[in-house]
């Protein structure tokens, strides 16, 4: 997770002690059923969705952490949440189509399981 931070620019809301965690693949998604249905264990979450339906998505779905995007930062009961359940959160400038391609171009694979 390190590096996505790097690539990105990210700043890291919560989490600071996980970033060493291996990212697998990444799914970028704001309708948290597709991330339920579609997305692999191990994925970083790519999302816009700022409150706590994200963190409790990510963690069902076994996400090493979320990466909220176009500046946005978690609503407060998000960053409570992600801390609580030991999620990273991470927030990039960058907007969901330049984070992934950021990502694609640097060896992330995409996150589907069909």
């Amino acid at each position: 997770m390190r590096a996505v931070v790097g690539l990105l620019d990210c700043e890291v809301v919560c989490g600071q002690e996980a970033l060493d965690t291996p990212v697998g693949a990444c799914f970028a998604a704001d309708l948290m059923s597709d991330v339920l249905a579609f997305s692999s264990p191990d994925a970083l979450l790519i999302t816009g969705l700022t409150s706590v339906q994200s963190v409790h998505t990510a963690h069902v779905a076994d996400c090493v952490g979320i990466l909220f995007v176009s500046g946005k930062r978690p609503s407060p009961e998000a960053l409570q949440l992600g801390r609580d359940m030991s999620i990273p959160l991470l927030s990039t400038a960058r907007s969901m189509f330049e984070a992934c391609g950021v990502l694609a171009e640097n060896g992330l694979t995409a996150s589907a399981r069909t």
